[in-house]
């Protein structure tokens, strides 16, 4: 294999990330309330009327959107297939997207008309796209595997004629490595955002949670969690965790909210995000303690040993055009994780291409930047290798 120059990314800052996040988390509360306090003194109070609006859009959701026309093909337990190509689309290998799956919707890979990173792909010639949406577990899928969820998406590689540009995000994108890995032969091209790969590099903070909740590699506490959801893990207790991760992203959106409480526009784009983030699902615990385990904690993945369905997943197998795609602000997967593919997979050096935004996490699925400026390379590369 040759050898691959990846991009080198800022060093992670050191100690304890999640310390760091709620020093910083005071400081700006310290702040946020100084302010408040001149402005109570400049203007008055706030308003009851103020208050109360404020408290309503804080605490009630509503369940977020698709935003642009598709048409749902089928429903399976784990999830649904939705293709987004417009009539008389163009004869091109069709694109398939795997959205993150963590205690979310979706419907963030089509979060608005304006971010939307379906539009987005079409829009770069790639018109026959689908992707999937994962349907939140049950007591009747608590115990889907992660073959059951290889089997999802080789379902939707055959309906959409066994061979395709595999789009994956976050969760989806190692989903979408080891399936690529299984089946390279039905994967055209492979592009992965924030996606972690070798979850052991850049220091995260999801690893030092696993350090910290699973000492000595004892995964007691992620058992236990499963089992107060009945079998499932729950998605509020996700959404828990990522708050509790970085708690001054939260803290600065209430607030921050609480400034602009009579700006319509700044209202509506606020209620749009929270009804996104604050709509959980569930997720299978059989499916979640295997990711603990053999991803988290085994870094299976990357070291080779990893198994799906008795056979050997082996990133070497990977010789297919890759787009890997990162955030230099990604405390949820750091860059080093994402672009650890180019190293392991048997792709030419040339064949790699690499963007990384300058933004956090979720950005690189529905911000501006990453849509505007990132993705567009990326899948007009896509767009020259799928001529039919």
């Amino acid at each position: 294999m040759s050898p691959v120059q990846v991009p080198i990314c800022a060093p992670e800052e050191s100690a304890s990330s999640l310390l760091e996040s709620w020093f910083e988390l005071w400081l700006e509360a310290g702040t946020a309330t100084l302010g408040e306090l001149g402005r109570t003194l400049t203007r008055g109070p706030r308003t009851p009327l103020e208050l109360t609006r404020w408290f309503e859009l804080t605490t009630v959701r509503g369940r977020p959107e698709w935003s642009s026309p598709h048409a749902i093909v089928w429903t399976e337990p784990l999830a649904r297939l939705r293709d987004f190509s417009p009539p008389g689309a163009a004869e091109v290998i069709p694109t398939l997207v795997l959205p993150p799956q963590a205690g979310h919707d979706s419907c963030i890979v089509d979060y608005s008309p304006g971010q939307s990173q379906m539009r987005t792909i079409l829009a770069a010639g790639l018109e026959r796209a689908y992707a999937l949406d994962w349907v939140g577990a049950s007591a009747a899928t608590a115990n889907a595997t992660i073959e059951d969820y290889i089997a999802v998406v080789d379902h939707a590689v055959n309906h959409a004629g066994g061979r395709v540009n595999l789009v994956g995000d976050c969760q989806g994108g190692w989903l979408a490595t080891v399936y690529a890995a299984l089946h390279p032969e039905r994967v055209n091209t492979l592009t992965i955002a924030g996606a972690p790969i070798d979850f052991h590099a850049g220091e995260p903070v999801i690893g030092e949670v696993v350090t910290r909740l699973a000492p000595g590699g004892d995964l007691a506490f992620y058992r236990a969690l499963v089992a107060l959801g009945g079998g499932v893990l729950k998605g509020e207790h996700m959404l828990s965790g990522f708050i509790l991760i970085n708690p001054l992203d939260e803290y600065t959106r209430q607030v921050d909210l609480l400034r602009h409480i009579d700006d319509d526009r700044y209202v509506a784009r606020y209620r749009e995000f929270e009804d996104w983030f604050k709509h959980t699902q569930d997720i299978p615990g059989a499916f979640y303690l295997w990711i603990v385990e053999r991803l988290f904690r085994d870094n299976a993945l990357l070291d080779g040993t990893l198994e799906v369905g008795g056979r050997a997943v082996r990133l070497g197998a990977l010789d297919m055009p890759l787009n890997l795609l990162a955030g230099s602000g990604d405390h949820i997967t750091p860059a080093e994780q994402v672009f650890a593919l180019a190293g392991a997979a048997s792709t030419p050096p040339g064949e790699i291409r690499y963007e990384l935004a300058s933004g956090g996490h979720l950005g690189l699925f529905m911000g501006r930047e990453a849509l505007a400026d990132h993705w567009p390379p990326l899948l007009c590369a896509v767009a020259e290798r799928s001529r039919l």
